[in-house]
């Protein structure tokens, strides 16, 4: 067994005596856990210390549940310090040798947990418990992950004393010219190794445990390097303080800075987890009213089975799929649809789990429930989705090569100079090729100008979860937009009534909490109409209102798809026209996409008129009607099947599955929760002119992400071979190491300034 440096053997703490094993039982505990499972061959794998164990959690009972068959439950939890591969390796092996547990599958990309077992032999608390017991702390999908605090706090101290490193040696190097007093220079350099002691062994930790991985594994990668570069300018620094020479404690400094503020900048792209499936799974109720011979009963609504009966009152949602048997209403199906308007259901008609009735009662016979529902297949699409890994970066591709060739420079460099001028200059002329060789300034090139491409978006409206959405949306060649509450404002709106049938219609309507009502009303109060009062106003379900106004008796019942007809007691009838009105950029954001050459579709489940006439208005050939969830997912899977790479944009639960299928998912923020949650990127204000301010944005990425790259490895051709050749001395070394990250950094500055010159 080999450990992560000296200290506690799982976790690395400091262990006061060397006889000591363990920092505390907690530890010790999970020590035993790993021995007595088989898995020691975990501490010779693993690439960090485990963290600390601690108690886990409370509240598990509450956490829900999915019911399997034969009885067996299955949750989908977050666990929180995984630190490598390993770590996922040993939670999966030690919960699969647990007694009771069938399947363990454990996502490093997202950290999430998928556990199944059976309740009769092990419960969910003991399950946490166990995975604590390991020292990873698990946790309710959900609920807040706690920062990242470790790494946050190598970089606040590795960038203190950094600056505190530039402040000695800009001194040391002013002092020559003024001829400093021995003893201050001397004050200073030893001031410096204090300073430089806890970057290099603490700050700089995890370049050693990477690199020490990697070699273990046959792998190399950019760690290995660093910590080479990190351990010579460390050991150079104490030899020439000790001496009286100059060393370059700065350039280790700045060094470790950097690189950690890299590796923080990727960290927030790479571990942020998407938990849509929890939110989209809260949407339905938990319980449901059942009826048993002449009584109801409340039950879990996943005790339901299929031919179960279920009472639904108005303002309900249901708790299942299922077929209306009695009764009549209105439910609100945008889950299914996507649709503001809601719909008349009767005997005969389907519901569907996480629909609202807005009015009437029904009685429900269950059809599907539990995994089954439609929601939980969206569920499980959405998933499926979020635990998909992040691709590779043009850095990661580039490290090992870099490595090698790094290495290969380094250790000839030592050997020729050796052989030619002696060890001292060899010491010399290798370290300068390992701090000139910047591998700081490749590694930095990708995620410093995604982040100026994320801010750009971002502060335009369109917030991204991942560096990588934002570069594929520069890639895309069609765009696919969801109707309502995309295209369109997403609410039922009065498109054409006259005034006075207006003013009779919101009289009946005033008092009314329905959707259309309220349309009525503000269509009404925005062209300055008295409102009058209606009398012995009554809503009679899927029929419509009736009540008196101006001594006349009307009613205001349904007159088709769209319309509404209002009607006095002579006969006479006046039509209310209603839909959703697009939004007022939609027509110029998809003029100025098809410019660009992509092509623009509408995808929608309304019906083929209504869908027509936003398409017209918004200015879109491509129309898609009449599409539930399902056939819009196939319908982008069928143009990524003939190499095209689609943009979906969407606001509602429906919308799920074609985000999640999309090359790029796009969400509006005022959407529903789940859908913003799988998207890869959510737009926070109403209006589409997000998408093409981020569009610039990832193409101004790509372009900085290629010249930082080509730059910066120009600059490694050219320096490495310089210092190689003894031109460049580690002073210059040090000051040129500083100026290749500068670079990078000003050309990731330039994303804004390209993305402001396309908003003019």
């Amino acid at each position: 067994m080999s450990g992560i440096g000296a200290g506690c053997v799982h976790c690395g703490a400091a262990l006061e005596a060397r006889e000591e094993r363990f920092c505390c039982t907690g530890c010790e505990m999970a020590y035993a856990i790993i021995q007595g499972a088989g898995l020691g061959r975990y501490y010779e794998d693993r690439e960090a210390c485990a963290p600390r164990p601690g108690a886990a959690p409370g509240g598990w009972i509450a956490v829900p549940t999915t019911q399997g068959a034969n009885g067996v439950e299955e949750v989908r939890i977050q666990v929180d310090g995984l630190r490598c591969a390993s770590c996922v390796w040993v939670i999966e092996q030690v919960l699969e040798r647990t007694p009771g547990v069938e399947h363990v599958m454990v996502s490093y990309a997202t950290g999430r947990a998928s556990i199944r077992w059976d309740p009769r032999r092990i419960d969910l608390t003991a399950l946490a418990g166990r995975i604590a017991a390991l020292g990873y702390r698990p946790r309710a999908l959900g609920e807040e992950a706690p920062p990242d605090r470790d790494l946050l706090v190598r970089l606040g101290v590795a960038a203190f004393c950094a600056m505190n490193l530039m402040l000695l040696y800009a001194s040391l190097y002013t002092g020559w010219f003024d001829a400093m007093e021995p003893r201050f220079a001397a004050l200073f350099r030893w001031l410096a190794l204090v300073l430089a002691t806890p970057v290099a062994f603490w700050c700089a930790a995890p370049f050693f445990s990477g690199a020490a991985a990697g070699l273990r594994r046959r792998v190399l990668h950019m760690d290995l390097p660093i910590a080479l570069g990190v351990a010579i300018l460390y050991g150079h620094g104490v030899v020439t303080t000790i001496t009286g020479h100059e060393g370059y404690l700065d350039s280790l400094g700045m060094l470790v800075a950097l690189l950690l503020a890299g590796r923080m900048l990727e960290s927030r792209g790479r571990r942020r987890a998407v938990e849509a499936a929890m939110s989209l799974a809260a949407t339905a109720p938990r319980t449901a009213r059942r009826q048993a011979g002449t009584r109801l009963e409340t039950v879990e609504a996943a005790a339901l089975r299929a031919g179960d009966l279920i009472d639904v009152g108005s303002g309900e949602e249901f708790a299942a799929d299922g077929v209306v048997t009695e009764g009549a209403g209105q439910v609100r199906m945008a889950l299914l649809t996507g649709e503001a308007e809601p719909v008349p259901v009767a005997p005969g008609d389907r519901v569907v789990a996480g629909s609202i009735l807005l009015d009437g009662a029904l009685t429900v016979q269950v059809e599907a429930v539990g995994s089954g529902t439609m929601l939980n297949r969206m569920a499980a699409q959405l998933e499926q989705a979020a635990d998909r890994g992040m691709r590779p970066s043009a850095a990661d591709r580039i490290a090992p090569w870099f490595t090698a060739a790094t290495l290969v420079i380094a250790t000839a460099t030592c050997v020729g100079w050796w052989l030619t001028r002696g060890a001292d200059v060899a010491l010399t002329r290798t370290v300068a090729v390992l701090v000139v060789a910047c591998p700081c300034a490749l590694a930095l090139s990708q995620p410093l100008a995604a982040a100026a491409g994320l801010g750009a978006a971002a502060r335009r409206g369109l917030l991204f979860r991942s560096a990588d959405a934002l570069l594929d949306l520069g890639d895309v060649d069609v765009v696919a937009f969801d109707k309502t509450g995309t295209v369109t404002a997403g609410t039922v709106a009065v498109l054409e009534a006259d005034d006075s049938a207006l003013r009779i219609a919101a009289g009946l309507e005033r008092y009314s909490m329905h959707p259309i009502a309220r349309a009525i009303v503000e269509e009404a109060i925005s062209r300055d109409i008295a409102l009058p009062r209606g009398e012995n106003v009554r809503e009679e379900v899927s029929v419509g209102v009736r009540g008196r106004v101006d001594g006349v008796q009307w009613q205001l019942a349904s007159g088709g798809p769209g319309s509404l007809l209002l009607s006095d007691e002579t006969g006479r009838h006046h039509r209310i026209r209603l839909g959703d009105v697009i939004r007022p950029d939609a027509a110029d954001t998809v003029q100025q996409l098809e410019a660009q050459g992509l092509e623009v579709a509408l995808l929608t489940g309304d019906h083929a008129e209504v869908a027509g006439r936003i398409a017209a208005a918004a200015g879109i050939g491509t129309v898609v009607s009449r599409s539930n969830p399902e056939q819009k997912a196939a319908w982008i899977g069928e143009e990524q099947r003939r190499g095209r790479r689609v943009l979906f944009a969407g606001d509602g639960l429906n919308d799920g599955p074609a985000l999640a299928a999309a090359d790029v998912g796009i969400a509006m923020g005022s959407g529903a929760a789940s859908s913003v949650l799988v998207a890869d990127g959510v737009i926070a204000r109403p209006s589409l002119a997000p998408i093409l301010a981020a569009r610039r944005a990832a193409r101004a990425c790509r372009q900085i992400i290629r010249s930082n790259q080509r730059r910066s490895l120009a600059y490694n051709v050219v320096a490495v071979s310089a210092a190689a050749a003894g031109f460049v001395n580690p002073l210059v070394a040090a000051l040129l190491m500083p100026l290749s990250s500068g670079l990078v950094i000003w050309g990731a500055l330039q994303v804004e300034r390209r993305v402001r010159e396309g908003d003019r």
